[in-house]
């Protein structure tokens, strides 16, 4: 960070600029700072004996000036840290409402396949993403990666000419139950399958409990990949509202239970759901886990994004609650570490032999190489760096994409801010079609993910998904701007 100069250096101008008391001139002299953009979003404050050296003042003045840009909302104190810049108060914007009591029909997706492959074919080629839901390269530890492969190749020289473990390599499993610990899962490694990705795990994890024609319940909205697994299983999936503040309605899944008796598994995403990017509450998730086993029901847990939480306290898994193996837990290290490996896992509780024996019989073991670089990398304290900046990039991005969408798009906007991940889910009045503006960004070369993807009901399709994986360019703020025209055009 650049230091600002001591307040017997300051200019004349700047000095004449701030009146009052001591506390309060050094407040505004760094409220000018955060103005000018001298310090953004993120930055760190200099410490409060920092601030005693650097402007000749005494504790108390350095504290009541930290407090006072604090109250003005310009600064947050975060634990044992000390004082960072805030983003700068956004235009309101009504959050997301409550879904609307009620349960939707059960539904065969069908042509959702379709209907989904048509619009991401239709976004192969564009110039800016912000439909995707992953990081810019930038974010991800990719020169450390590239080493620790590197490394792997030269420790194993014959790895490329010798058979692969079945499950996958142990060092890269014993480094993910460690993980798994910061969300108090308590599993041994022997009990971690490696999976590409999350995709193959929640396919496992589907194949494991349920066959053709058995009834799925689904939160809505809810990502879109799952609808394309479970069509292509000849599965249904059964709709249960989501709130953008709690997560999956337990009284609506309750009443899908006494209507549906062939409900096979809860497939949900507690913490930072896609497209929601809400958080169910630990006693939530508690009930929910209690539900399933009391009902002899399977619950499949899909958590990529809790590392991306904004509070160094990591989020509890729902299966730190699953004492009858009734949880099955499916994660990935796709959007938090490295995009380009598609490295997944899964543990299956009651179901873990059947699991193992798909996933031999369906794709056979990934290959080593990735699986030992970041065993490696993840084994270091650079790995918790890593999602340190990883959180603090997000939150600023997001912030700034929210504040965007306030300022641009049609009056009538909701949004409900979340606190971690890598996407908004943003209401356009009722009447825009988020298809419509699709088209429209998609004819700029700007991708978008309508409403309509994740979910087979029109429930949706004044909803838009927006990516916040990458760092504000003016190229991204002018797509933005050109998705918003588009948006109120369309309101108008």
């Amino acid at each position: 960070m650049t230091a600002i100069a001591p307040t017997s250096a300051r200019s004349a101008s700047t000095a004449a600029a701030v009146s009052g008391p001591l506390y309060q001139q050094l407040a505004g002299h760094y409220r000018q700072a955060i103005s000018a953009g001298t310090l953004t979003p993120g930055d760190r404050m200099p410490s409060v004996r920092a601030l005693m050296g650097l402007h000749a003042v005494s504790l108390s003045t350095a504290l009541q000036a930290c407090r006072e840009l604090e109250a003005a909302g310009l600064l947050e104190a975060r634990p044992r840290s000390g004082y960072f810049v805030c983003t700068p108060a956004r235009p309101a914007l009504a959050p997301i409402e409550e879904p609307v009591p009620g349960l939707p029909d059960p539904a065969q997706y069908v042509g959702i396949h379709q209907r989904i492959s048509a619009i991401l074919a239709r976004s192969k080629h564009h110039r800016v993403n912000l439909g995707g839901a992953c990081g810019a390269p930038e974010l991800y530890p990719t020169d450390a990666l590239r080493t620790a492969a590197v490394r792997a190749l030269r420790n194993h020289p014959d790895l490329f000419g010798t058979s692969v473990d079945s499950d996958g390599h142990p060092a890269f499993r014993a480094a993910l139950a460690r993980h798994s610990l910061r969300s108090r899962i308590n599993v041994s490694p022997d009990d971690i399958v490696v999976t590409h990705g999350a995709t193959e795990a929640l396919t496992l994890a589907l194949r494991a409990v349920a066959g053709p024609g058995d009834v799925i319940a689904v939160e809505s909205p809810t990502y879109y990949g799952l609808l394309q697994i479970l069509e292509s299983l000849g599965m249904r999936a059964l709709e249960i509202p989501c709130s953008p503040q709690t997560g999956i309605s337990l009284e609506a899944l309750e009443l899908a239970a006494q209507t549906y008796a062939n409900i096979k598994a809860v497939c949900v995403v507690p913490n930072l759901q896609n497209p929601l990017g809400c958080v169910m509450p630990d006693a939530h998730k508690q009930r929910l886990v209690a539900w399933c086993a009391a009902r002899g029901i399977a619950m499949i847990e899909d958590d990529c994004c809790s590392a991306t939480f904004d509070d160094e306290a990591p989020l509890a898994a729902a299966k730190a609650w699953d004492t009858t193996g009734t949880v099955i837990y499916c994660a990935s290290l796709h959007k938090v570490l490295a995009p380009g490996m598609r490295l997944g896992w899964i543990t299956a509780g009651k179901w873990q032999a059947r699991v193992e024996m798909l996933k031999f019989g369906l794709s056979r073991p990934n290959e080593m190489l990735t699986q030992i670089a970041v065993a490696e990398y993840m084994g270091t304290g650079a790995f918790d760096r890593h999602l340190r900046r990883l959180r603090t990039q997000l939150r600023v991005q997001r912030e700034w994409v929210a504040q965007k969408v306030a300022a641009t798009f049609p009056t009538g906007t909701r949004l409900t801010l979340q606190r971690g991940g890598l996407h908004l889910w943003v209401e356009m009045p009722g009447g825009v079609s988020s298809e419509a503006v699709f088209e429209h960004a998609i004819a700029e070369g700007i991708r978008v993910m309508p409403g309509a993807m994740f979910s087979n009901s029109n429930r949706f399709n004044h909803f838009l998904r927006l990516n916040c994986g990458s760092p504000r360019t003016p190229e991204l703020e002018r797509a933005l701007d050109t998705v918003a025209a588009a948006a109120r055009r369309l309101a108008a």
